[in-house]
């Protein structure tokens, strides 16, 4: 499972490093303007969110193992344009090619075939940790990389990255996972993949994002002017706010895991990243903002393993890979979402209309949790 969850370390590190310097070091390109740069920043996500679906899809008729390497070449070529990229129609190109690389639903997948149901939990919370590590990692080697020799090392690195990840699923990866061909039944699992608490789930995913997104377009802006902390210091405070967050995170996850009703310990991280969320963007001290940012980490953290692994408990046994295509397809769409409408709400009414777009966002998700229970207790009883 280390090797699934390296995989996940390999794609979303090469993504993290670019996200901020491409608007720093892209800006002297030819033909590059703000709305190009934009478009080369969000191109990625929207491929991705076009393709998840049909991806995951593809991976329940022909097998995760062909869409994962498909997928990991496209994401290696994307990079190599990018690389190689002499202005920046080129770095669209390459990004647009990234995003095709769209393997999420299919390594969710993947994960649910190589795992127990009373394990997905655990195995999710590994992969969730993963990403979050990675995104650390990023923060403080792609500033590095990119000081040495620009965006074009940092591509190119990324790319290094997407071979290693070829290599895992050619050489490290057992041919066929322990439950291919007949997939684990889900202690909860419903008929089709818009069944039960599912779209409960996909709200879920897409809320979580488009909140996260929408506080880091204002946070990093609050510390450095606000509270005065440079920039070339925020990784430290990310860092530390991250590693506090991990002991917490995973308690929420082992009583999700042991619990069989969800709703307690996914509307406890909800409010904790929303609570989190709010104290961060209106904290006038650095000491309350690494509070607010310890709680929205622990939240985001918890929710990151606690979401997939419902989702590999209720989703169809032989369609996991559309559901986790729609999954990933929401978590990407509120990637886009947050950041178009965070900077609207921003630069209409400040980080004070953040926040009240924060609390918002808890008042249509609480609900949502609360229909998923009553999803699950009814998918419960009607199996016993």
């Amino acid at each position: 499972m280390f090797s699934l969850a390296s995989l996940y370390v390999f794609r979303m590190l090469g993504l993290f490093m670019v996200l901020p310097l491409l608007s720093v070091y892209a800006s002297d390109l030819p033909g590059a303007t703000p709305q190009l740069l934009g478009i080369a920043l969000g191109a990625y996500g929207l491929t991705q969110a076009l393709l998840q679906l049909p991806l995951g899809w593809l991976s329940d008729r022909i097998g995760r193992r062909p869409v994962v390497l498909g997928g990991l070449v496209m994401f290696i070529t994307g990079s190599v344009v990018a690389a190689i990229a002499d202005d920046i129609d080129d770095i669209i190109i390459g990004r647009f090619l990234q995003g095709c690389g769209a393997i999420a639903a299919a390594l969710t997948a993947m994960a649910a075939d190589y795992t127990r149901d009373s394990q997905r939990t655990k195995t999710m919370a590994i992969i969730g940790a993963s990403v979050g590590l990675s995104f650390i990692i990023a923060l403080v080697i792609g500033p590095a990389l990119a000081a040495v020799g620009g965006l074009s090392l940092v591509f190119s690195v990324t790319a290094g990255l997407g071979v290693v990840g070829l290599l895992i699923v050619g050489f490290v990866l057992p041919d066929h996972s322990p439950h291919q061909g007949s997939p684990e039944r889900g202690e909860f699992e419903v008929e089709t993949i818009f069944g039960g608490g599912l779209p409960a789930l996909y709200l879920s995913i897409f809320l979580l994002h488009a909140l996260l997104m929408a506080a880091f377009l204002v946070v990093p802006t609050l510390l450095a002017d606000e509270v005065g902390l440079p920039a070339n210091q925020h990784w430290a405070f990310y860092f530390g706010a991250v590693i506090l967050s991990l002991p917490p995170a995973l308690m929420m996850m082992r009583r999700g895991r042991a619990d069989g009703d969800p709703r307690g310990v996914v509307a406890l991280a909800i409010s904790s990243m929303v609570g989190g969320a709010l104290v961060a963007l209106n904290a006038p001290t650095l000491l309350l903002m690494g509070v607010g940012m310890l709680l929205l980490f622990v939240g985001v953290n918890a929710l990151e393993a606690i979401l997939p692994a419902l989702l590999t408990r209720l989703a169809p046994s032989q369609s996991r890979g559309a559901a986790a295509g729609i999954f990933s397809t929401s978590q990407f769409l509120g990637i886009f979402v947050g950041g178009v409408l965070g900077g609207y709400v921003m630069g209409v009414g400040g980080a004070n209309a953040v926040s009240y777009a924060v609390f918002i966002v808890l008042v249509i998700w609480l609900p949502v949790v609360f229909k998923l229970r009553l999803a699950v207790s009814s998918i419960a009883i009607g199996d016993e």
